[in-house]
């Protein structure tokens, strides 16, 4: 029987030979942007012909399921059971990844080759659609579970993993499967990767993730523009009439001043742990405007602990071809990024009702037709918490922060609520990574840590596994 520290050599020498470069570039060859039809196909391949082999050679028993609500978006359920009084692990990845871009990377690069560049500071950055978000990251959890099994024997608990093809699409179908599948799901832990670190230098744990909400506000007053010499001062223009009513839902310094879509408090557990988190944009990151946000919060509080009330986009007339017409109708798509201590079924009610108490007639409010991805997060003062701070500290010789909850959304109310499991992400990215856009990359340094931290949580939970 080996040791802790042969495994976590092992996947060390795996990583300097070249392996999990190569591992990651097959995953990376394999297009499958879930939002296009044309790529179900793909969707399909990654899972049949990259995954399921990978998994039955660790001993895993592979089914692939149906989506009821996206057809070409397949599930993959992996399961190892080496004796069904032990515990189980939860691991979760998704194979999917957003369109590739193709042409608007830079030197040239194809989304779907893995590219390997020098940098400076980090040794390699390695280019290529879904490096980060997220085939690196569960490949770097399938690698350890693999240098585990084979430095021990055995792993000494059970594993369920599944893989999702749909995430970058809001995850749909997923609920209903896992509600289909409730018993053969149940798990007592999950340790999963997405997402970037708060910081390049330091690893990090978040317990849970921010909800997302999308929706449509639209003031529409007549048919067609008119001259705005002949009409303007006496028809009302619903550019200016929407745009005031939205900052009397916010105000010019990013203060949400709607109380009903905030929370009425922010727990000491959550307002405790987020102390110890200060956020340093690096050097490829935008400045903060400290003046933005809610008032008298930390940076961390802002973005990990609170709501938040974003416009992402405002039309109104043809913006390429502005004419001297006061416009008949504006529009804005609006966010609320929120977070587990509110229910977003009462944000559009409570939008409606402030906006004809402000005596705003006539915005329409469409909840837009896409899944809510809703907010969770597990208690900081959960055992598994610090017993996984413990595993990351052995390992890496630095503590991990904890973050109650990613200020992104990932489907985790489902693991944590659903199907009533701890939950803990151990992301292996950085704010840099250029996630979902053009040049999407990891730092080769962090896959490399990524695969040591997961070996040694992996083989730690052999040993002693965590319960509430």
């Amino acid at each position: 029987m080996g040791t802790r520290e042969a495994a976590i050599e092992a996947v060390e020498r795996y990583f300097d030979s070249g392996g999990f470069r190569d591992e990651l570039a097959a995953r990376v060859a394999v297009q499958s942007s879930s939002r296009e039809e044309e790529h179900g196909k793909d969707l399909r391949a990654y899972l049949e012909e990259l995954m399921a082999p990978r998994f039955e050679a660790m001993g895993f028993e592979v089914a692939i399921h149906a989506n009821p609500a996206l057809p070409r978006a397949l599930f993959l359920v992996a399961k190892r059971v080496e004796d069904p009084a032990l515990p189980t692990l939860f691991c979760y990845g998704h194979g999917d990844t957003v369109p590739g871009e193709e042409g608007r990377w830079k030197q040239g690069r194809d989304p779907w080759t893995l590219d390997v560049a020098a940098d400076e500071r980090w040794g390699e950055r390695w280019y290529g659609r879904g490096t980060a978000d997220n085939k690196g990251q569960h490949a770097i959890n399938m690698e350890a579970l693999r240098h585990v099994l084979e430095t021990r024997g055995r792993l000494g608990y059970n594993v369920t993993f599944l893989i999702e093809m749909a995430e970058e699409m809001g995850s749909p179908g997923l609920r209903e499967f896992c509600t289909a599948h409730k018993d053969a799901l149940r798990a007592d832990l999950l340790i999963a990767s997405d997402g970037p670190r708060l910081r390049a230098e330091l690893p990090d744990m978040k317990l849970g993730t921010r909800g997302v909400m999308n929706f449509r506000l639209r003031l529409e007053y007549r048919e067609g523009g008119h001259h705005s010499g002949n009409w303007g001062g006496l028809l009302a223009n619903p550019a200016v009439v929407l745009m005031h009513a939205i900052t009397s839902i916010i105000d010019r310094d990013g203060h949400v001043k709607l109380q009903a879509i905030k929370p009425e408090r922010m727990p000491n557990s959550v307002r405790a742990a987020l102390g110890n988190i200060e956020v340093v944009p690096g050097p490829d990151d935008p400045a903060i405007d400290p003046w933005w946000g809610e008032r008298g919060f930390t940076a961390a509080e802002k973005v990990f602990g609170w709501n938040t009330f974003e416009v992402l986009s405002f039309i109104s007339g043809n913006p390429d071809k502005p004419q001297n017409a006061v416009p008949p109708f504006a529009e804005a798509v609006c966010q609320i990024r929120f977070v587990v201590d509110t229910d977003p079924d009462t944000f559009l009610p409570a939008i409606r009702k402030h906006l004809a108490d402000q005596g705003y007639e006539g915005i329409e409010i469409d909840g837009m037709r896409q899944e809510i991805m809703r907010a969770s997060r597990l208690d900081p003062d959960h055992p598994a918490v610090g017993w996984a701070q413990r595993s990351i500290e052995k390992t890496l010789g630095v503590k991990p922060g904890v973050i109650p909850n990613s200020g992104g959304s990932l489907p985790n109310d489902i693991f944590l609520d659903l199907l009533g499991m701890p939950t803990i992400w151990v992301p292996h990215s950085y704010p840099g990574c250029s996630q979902h856009a053009p040049d999407e990359h990891v730092l080769a340094p962090l896959m490399r840590d990524g695969l040591r931290m997961a070996t040694g949580l992996f083989w730690d939970l052999g040993e002693n596994f965590p319960r509430a």
